[in-house]
């Protein structure tokens, strides 16, 4: 299989060639368009039980569309809601990859997409508690807010992130929860809430805007928040 980006990086588009037989998950709704010989079913993956533990816990869709290339082969097109870069990883069973609430995309069939428990940081930060987790064999994409970028910390390096702008992160990389500002005043002239900060080794990825605040900004300009 091969994952191509198109038209980053502010509307990017992920293009998956698939060769004949290879079929690729894509998260609910994120499918643009098709080409070629292509078939697709939309179910339930790993199970009841597995679907609503991404779903409820995760943050992702209960179904995923499964696309599979027929003798012809051909390609499927994958794109976020939010305007933004997508990127590719290529996991394997030594290093899988910690992704946050709604960035998944889309991934080869040969890759497990699960619920981590990220713990109660994880939680007190924005992100629901819980991760998506990818492991196994192949290429994931994940889709971002914004622009992406990818911080390679090495062993012992501390990186620190507002809560809303991460993306993904290495399963070596330990994370941590800490107030922005000391004490409750300075956390109120400043602004901010809580923050991330990740030790290494490996990579974080952000994104340059934050989905929770736009939500934020569009509930006080929308009729509805005024009723």
């Amino acid at each position: 299989m091969d994952i191509s980006i198109r038209h980053a990086p502010a509307f990017a588009v992920a293009r998956a060639a698939l060769a004949p037989n290879e079929a690729i998950r894509v998260e609910s709704g994120a499918m643009l368009a098709t080409g070629g010989d292509i078939s697709f079913e939309a179910k339930l993956q790993g199970g009841l039980m597995g679907s609503l533990k991404r779903s409820v816990l995760g943050g992702e869709s209960l179904f995923m569309t499964t696309f599979t290339a027929g003798p012809g082969g051909g390609w499927v097109d994958c794109a976020a809601n939010l305007p933004g870069d997508v990127a590719v990883r290529t996991v394997d069973p030594s290093a899988g990859l910690n992704i946050a609430r709604g960035s998944f995309l889309c991934a080869e069939s040969t890759v497990q997409i699960d619920t981590k428990w990220g713990g109660f940081k994880n939680m007190f930060g924005g992100e629901g508690g819980f991760l998506i987790h990818a492991s196994g064999q192949g290429e994931v994409v994940v889709a971002c807010f914004g622009a992406l970028e990818k911080v390679v910390l090495a062993p012992g390096e501390r990186f620190t992130l507002d809560s809303g702008h991460m993306v993904a992160y290495d399963p070596t990389v330990q994370m941590t929860l800490r107030k922005a500002a000391t004490g409750i005043i300075q956390t109120l002239k400043s602004g901010e809430g809580f923050v991330f900060e990740f030790t290494g080794p490996g990579e974080v990825w952000t994104q340059t805007r934050n989905p929770n605040a736009l939500v934020s900004w569009l509930t006080t300009v929308l009729p509805f928040s005024r009723s």
